[in-house]
């Protein structure tokens, strides 16, 4: 039996698996990205926004549900059989998006692929942070989210494609297949669980959270912990609600938007592509960043730099199809520092013996700004236009940013 160690180079093998698995995990959102609200408005004459809007709904609600029992199902059945209790779950999404015959099998399709994310994501994540150890965890959160929202983005460019090509069904679906059968192949035939890791490290540290003994508390005290009662993973969690909101609400709105602007399907995919390529590629900087000048500088600055996003696109300071890319690539920029520096903080703040209860509550929190995303923009576009949805995300994301810089303080520890 191969000794358990901490550590990256240790355990090199198969974390670089596990990217690998998250780049299937990623593409699977990804195909959505793109097309589906046109097959909702040009298909099926969906005339309301928030019905369009309701597939991502549906997944932000289901995914963040998911996280926050993905901790206790992974202490439970270990972190690899939950990983392909998700990718079963997920293998009919890419058939019932290409070829179900009304809207109701399109959000069956996203409860589907909601439940799926959440417990094969979750667990890239937390087996990553089980591998590592402390010391390279922002590292390690940045190539995983990279591998994840970098295949998002380019598979976003690439369902556009085929799109503009082929129509908007089944072609750009076909990818999907492929992402399940690799995904799935490499989870039961080549993963290997991390738990060991995770509870060698809980004997190696003496730290807790909010001066409560090293033990591992029910889920409602993990909740109520990181929601609520610790100012920092209060702060954290609330971030990452509106970072995705600005993504829930950006999924729906920028297809709808920019194509009543005039920008063809090929444009619109390059749009949608580059925000979550930017926001992936990025984090591999961002990563290492955050082990080197702290978390909180780049959850603050990350927020006020998607803000600016929101201003260049909602100003329309360009072109249609410049002030989209522009505006996309501030937002993935902004999004890429925020996002690995969130979840290393949330890593630092909990113990051990609890963190990966916690990391599924804070990703309950985070994957809930789907779907409050989508329902405002909706609500916002019915009643004012598209463009306005892009403007109150910017003015709660400039908020949530404050509340970062005034309420939280530094998680990583000066040894490190």
């Amino acid at each position: 039996m191969d000794e358990v160690r901490l550590g990256l180079k240790e355990n090199w093998k198969q974390f670089t698996l596990l990217v690998l698995v998250n780049m299937m995990v990623g593409g699977m959102v990804g195909l959505e990205r793109t097309v589906v609200p046109l097959v909702g408005t040009d298909e099926f004459k969906i005339g309301s926004d928030v019905v369009v809007f309701s597939f991502i709904i549906a997944f932000g609600v289901v995914k963040a549900f998911t996280n926050l029992f993905s901790g206790t199902l992974a202490d439970k059945y270990t972190r690899k059989k939950v990983l392909i209790m998700g990718w079963l779950v997920g293998l009919p999404v890419p058939f019932l998006l290409g070829w179900g015959p009304t809207w109701n099998w399109i959000l069956f399709a996203n409860v589907l692929l909601g439940i799926s994310q959440g417990l094969a994501w979750s667990m890239t994540v937390n087996m990553k942070i089980d591998l590592v150890g402390p010391k390279k965890r922002g590292f390690a959160m940045g190539l995983n989210e990279a591998a994840g929202y970098g295949a998002v983005g380019l598979t976003a460019l690439l369902t556009g494609y085929l799109a503009s090509r082929y129509g908007l069904r089944p072609e750009p679906f076909y990818i999907g297949i492929a992402y399940s059968i690799v995904g799935i192949s490499l989870s039961f035939f080549v993963i290997k669980d991390t738990r060991k890791h995770a509870q060698l490290e809980a004997t190696q540290t003496q730290k807790t959270t909010s001066g409560e003994a090293a033990h591992r508390p029910d889920l409602l005290w993990v909740f109520k912990e990181t929601s609520i009662k610790n100012k920092n993973l209060f702060s954290i969690s609330q971030a990452g609600l509106i970072n995705n909101l600005n993504d829930g609400m950006s999924w729906g709105v920028f297809p709808l938007l920019f194509t009543s602007m005039g920008v063809g399907l090929e444009g619109v995919g390059w749009i949608k592509a580059i925000y979550p390529v930017v926001w992936g590629v990025g984090q591999i900087i961002t990563g290492p960043l955050a082990d080197k000048i702290g978390r909180k500088p780049l959850i603050v600055w990350g927020m006020f730099i998607q803000v600016l996003g929101h201003v260049v696109i909602g100003l329309e300071i360009f072109a249609p199809l410049a002030s989209g890319m522009a505006g996309s690539i501030l937002l993935g920029a902004g999004t890429a520092m925020v996002y690995p520096a969130l979840l290393a903080a949330v890593s630092d703040s909990a113990h051990p013996s609890w963190r990966a209860s916690s990391l599924g509550v804070y990703r309950f929190w985070r994957d809930i700004g789907y779907a409050v995303g989508a329902l405002m923009a909706g609500i916002v576009a019915n009643s004012f236009g598209l463009m306005w949805a892009v403007h109150i995300a910017g003015l709660i994301t400039l908020l949530s940013g404050v509340v970062v810089l005034i309420k939280m303080k530094e998680t990583l520890s000066p040894k490190l």
